[in-house]
């Protein structure tokens, strides 16, 4: 079959924020990364959810709630087929990838951490991914090891299997670097710690919006992403879970819908998944990330991917002629995310300046402060790519580049 190439002006016309003007010049947006924008019909969905379907799930009879529980429940099959999970018992609705990994340290982690114990993550790894295990290894007497990188982004597979040891419970790490865009070999790094015995959970918040993610064929125990990276809404993300484990673990909090009968002697919870789903729901937050899930389907991931990818290799050839511009991440396999620095100019001045030309980007060390001290340096700007961009909006990050090198120099 003919790979159908991905219509970006029609995607674009799809996303009413792109049309506005910032400080006098079109927005263009290179900030996905941290967020996606919306597309119209994810804000339409919520809002006839909240105009006409509106009321608590789970709990009511009448037919305000039944069909609110519905659209609710339709999104977990729809999330269960975008990872091609085995059954929608295993999609937990969490607040996002941050609260998805917590849960999982609080969880598994405290049932199954005692001193002596070893997690495993990477260098590369966002915050969100290293200070619950942090925590989890001060709760248990665990061990926290990190996993280095080289220098061009990729992970060094030769220390992964050293370090990977009988006494490995839980491998930790990212499928795509929020910072340097490198693509790990999830598969292969999943098969070398289950050979030690340990469980693996992938954060899957920047691979999810960029790629096909297949969690059987992967074979991980747990894959964490959130809604707002993938043209949906804020404060609502998915924990998948394999089902024995997610059985065996206790809930992380307790209250309404997670319990199946409360008596003051003794508790009896809730089945999978409503055992990890304490109080009510972000409800129209289900409705908006099933809204978006069809949106990227409909254009197809293959088909984003390949788009994206163009678009990186058409700024990574602008950069390559820039004076006094290093990259970041320049891994063979990698997502749309150029992270770079402009020889004595600070990633904040440069944004700003970016910024006065219409083009937002990200400044800073993006909750990735081991990378950032890797390099030896504060802070990287970083443009990081979506469906909506095209290649007028790379042209226009790098006349922002030449803007910001003549202001700084003159």
């Amino acid at each position: 079959m003919t790979s159908v190439a991905l219509d970006v002006d029609s995607v674009r016309a799809d996303f009413p924020i792109l049309k506005q003007q910032i400080h006098g010049r079109p927005l263009v947006y290179l900030d996905s990364g941290a967020s996606a924008q919306k597309p119209e019909v994810v804000t339409q969905a919520m809002s006839d959810y909240y105009r006409r379907d509106h009321s608590n799930v789970h709990r009511g009879v009448h037919t305000l709630s039944q069909r609110a529980t519905a659209a609710y429940e339709t999104v977990r099959e729809k999330v269960c087929t975008l990872l091609n999970a085995a059954r929608t018992s295993e999609i937990i609705y969490v607040s996002g990838t941050t609260a998805a990994i917590n849960l999982v340290a609080q969880t598994y982690g405290r049932a199954n951490l005692s001193p002596g114990s070893e997690i495993l993550v990477t260098e590369m790894e966002h915050h969100a991914n290293i200070v619950p295990w942090q925590i989890a290894c001060e709760l248990s007497g665990a061990t926290l090891k990190v996993v280095p990188f080289h220098d061009n982004g990729v992970l060094d597979l030769d220390q992964y299997r050293t370090m990977l040891s009988d006494n490995t419970r839980i491998v930790a790490v990212t499928h795509i670097s929020n910072t340097l865009g490198t693509i790990n070999p999830m598969a292969e790094m999943i098969r070398l710690a289950h050979d030690a015995g340990a469980v693996v959970l992938v954060d899957g918040a920047q691979a999810v919006p960029h790629m096909e993610v297949d969690v059987q064929a992967l074979d991980c125990d747990f894959y964490a992403f959130s809604g707002h990276k993938l043209y949906g809404p804020t404060g609502f993300g998915i924990l998948y879970g394999k089902e024995s484990l997610l059985e065996a673990m206790p809930p992380w909090q307790g209250g309404g819908d997670m319990i199946k009968q409360v008596r003051f002697a003794q508790t009896t919870y809730n089945d999978l998944p409503y055992k990890f789903e304490a109080g009510t729901p972000h409800i129209a937050g289900a409705v908006g990330l099933g809204a978006a899930i069809d949106y990227v389907s409909g254009h197809g991931l293959s088909q984003i991917a390949a788009h994206e990818r163009a678009l990186l290799d058409y700024a990574q050839a602008q950069a390559s002629a820039v004076s006094g511009l290093q990259v970041f991440g320049t891994a063979p396999d990698k997502a749309a995310v150029l992270s770079f620095e402009l020889d004595g100019i600070h990633a904040h001045d440069v944004g700003t300046v970016l910024d006065h030309e219409g083009v937002a980007v990200r400044a800073g060390h993006h909750c990735a402060m081991p990378v950032m001290e890797h390099f030896g340096v504060a802070a990287t700007v970083r443009a990081s790519f979506g469906m909506y961009n095209n290649y007028d909006d790379v042209d226009a990050l790098f006349a922002g580049i030449a803007r910001t090198k003549d202001l700084m120099s003159a």
